[in-house]
């Protein structure tokens, strides 16, 4: 029964622990989606005062240029999360379906210990009845 209870325990805590972990990518993936977005709005800005929106010019911003570079860096990073959110997500349910096993587990155990126990409860010798011609 403890052991049981353990391992439900366990269970509980792995799958929570997995459920943050995809809240916490989402929540970054989240967070870098807004970053670019700033940085884009940044760029476009800094195009617009220096009257130079060719990246390859020479007399390109270097603000826009390094604005560029980070946004550039933080879409790689936003894709490459995405991809470890679809991996946490398909290990959260793993762990899911591993808990959702250990408590039916521990339920059909409870089950057949109440089964038992009132099997013990109704059998002749415990509740004083004596089987017929004893």
């Amino acid at each position: 029964m403890k052991s049981r209870d353990t391992l439900i325990r366990l269970k509980r805590f792995q799958a929570e622990d997995r459920r943050k972990r995809v809240a916490q990518i989402e929540t970054m993936i989240a967070e870098f989606t807004r970053m670019g977005g700033d940085l884009d709005r940044e760029i476009a800005t800094e195009e617009q005062r220096s009257g130079n929106a060719n990246p390859t010019h020479f007399a390109y911003s270097t603000y826009a240029r390094a604005a560029r570079t980070r946004r550039d860096n933080l879409k790689n990073s936003t894709d490459e999360l995405r991809g470890q959110v679809e991996e946490a997500k398909a290990r959260l349910a793993e762990a899911l379906d591993e808990l959702a096993k250990a408590q039916s587990l521990d339920g059909r155990e409870k089950g057949e210990r109440v089964i038992d126990a009132v099997r013990e409860r109704l059998e002749p010798g415990l509740i004083g009845l004596r089987p017929a011609g004893a």
